[in-house]
């Protein structure tokens, strides 16, 4: 009975071993957990064997248990990098319209070619549906989402309004160049641009070509004017027909005509076959004073479809993109998973686990809420492994190894003996 006494705990010694290699080789695996041997003594009894002449009959591994604490927390730039402190996993499906359900504590995210927040397996993130304030509107596992970033958000408007408010310098002269010429500088004095948005929201650049016509004189009653040029990036603006729009200033450098809107003919941008027409206005505070020429002020009311341009998620899971437009949009709220015992969970590889029978149904909820730890972006939660701890224990382990075979070796030895007794 000693050889298969030495026996069991060679296998035992064995088996930690394996165990601590394990947990070794996974000493950078995000989100690891490791796993502790833990061994059971074999008493074989009866009822009518004398207690204090019991021998056991060695041992055996009653398990591998992981061991579920928190591993190392470590900045990261990347805003999809998430990690729980505390208690809860992630939840991630393969695919959209899969039933299987894993979980995991690597919170590395990414985004796929499909614009889905994606493990490093290509699993996709669950997420509970929000409305547009960030308000949960369903839950449980049924109505988890995959979580996917839009391209754009809101649609084109084309611009329909500009302003501007400026002050053209009362001691420019007028331009040597009398025929305009918008690639002769010296046909016109400034140029200002505004950006404008067509009807499919494209950016456009409309130019304005200021260039003096008359100065302050008795004939004209003292006054002064100027010629307005506008270009739609290549495309010439008209005024009923007119080329230009006339602005006269009065002896105090007041604005006295346009005083209203001035309606550009309709157009189409290049590239686009949708007709398009605007108003331009020159502000009330539009001026010629003997300052520099100045642009104040200017606006449209345009808009383009916004492209993304970032995503947040903050301490409570709620993922908001942001686009160039402006616009941020709530996408969902990261789901969580607890079990009553996460020891019990069975370990599928790649840092998955999934749910058994001694491991409990998944307990869904969000972070820092009941008893769900705090969750982190931009960090990513490292393999709790030890390194120094665990070489110790492999020594340890060895040793144990080494001390059943020197038994088992006794026992073959004291079997030699007995085997060669002769009468």
């Amino acid at each position: 009975m000693s050889f298969y006494t030495s026996l069991s705990g060679l296998q035992a010694s064995q088996t930690e071993m394996s165990t601590i290699s394990h947990n070794l080789a996974n000493v950078s695996t995000n989100g690891f957990k490791k796993s502790r041997t833990e061994f059971a003594d074999v008493i074989a009894s009866s009822v009518s064997l004398n207690p204090a002449q019991q021998i056991g009959s060695g041992t055996v591994v009653q398990g591998n248990r992981q061991q579920f604490s928190q591993g190392n927390l470590i900045q990261s730039a990347n805003a999809l990098d998430l990690a729980v402190s505390g208690d809860g996993f992630f939840v991630v499906k393969p695919s959209t319209t899969s039933l299987n359900v894993n979980y995991t504590r690597n919170g590395g995210f990414l985004v796929d070619a499909d614009r889905y927040v994606v493990d490093s397996n290509g699993s996709h993130l669950q997420v509970y549906p929000v409305d547009g304030s960030g308000k949960v509107v369903a839950s449980g596992l049924d109505s988890a989402v995959s979580l996917q970033l839009p391209a754009t958000s809101g649609k084109a408007v084309p611009t329909a309004n500009v302003s501007m408010s400026l002050n053209l310098s009362a001691n420019a002269a007028i331009p040597s160049t009398t025929t305009f010429d918008r690639f002769d500088p010296t046909s016109y004095n400034q140029s200002a641009q505004t950006t404008i948005y067509d009807a499919s929201g494209n950016a456009q650049t409309l130019t304005n070509y200021f260039k003096r016509t008359t100065t302050p004189d008795a004939a004209n009653g003292n006054t002064s004017s100027w010629e307005v040029f506008s270009y739609v990036g290549d495309k010439p603006m008209t005024t009923n027909g007119a080329a230009s729009v006339k602005l006269d200033f009065d002896t105090t450098g007041k604005l006295t005509a346009p005083t209203t809107a001035v309606a550009f003919d309709p157009f189409t941008t290049a590239g686009s076959s949708t007709t398009q027409q605007f108003g331009f206005t020159f502000g009330l505070d539009t001026t010629q004073l003997a300052s520099a020429f100045n642009v104040a002020a200017r606006a449209q009311d345009g808009k383009a479809v916004g492209q993304i341009q970032g995503v947040t998620i903050d301490e409570s899971g709620i993922v908001k993109a942001s686009f160039s437009n402006g616009d941020t949009q709530a996408l969902g709220q990261v789901m969580l998973a607890n079990f009553s015992n996460p020891e019990g969970l069975r370990q599928l590889g790649s840092s998955y686990w999934s749910a058994t029978g001694i491991s409990g149904e998944a307990k869904l909820g969000i972070a820092d809420v009941n008893g769900f730890g705090k969750l982190m972006s931009g960090t990513i939660e490292r393999s709790n492994v030890d390194i120094t701890e665990e070489l110790v224990s492999l020594i340890a382990a060895q040793r144990n190894f080494q001390a059943n075979s020197k038994a088992l070796d006794t026992a073959s030895q004291i079997s030699q003996t007995i085997f060669n007794i002769r009468s």
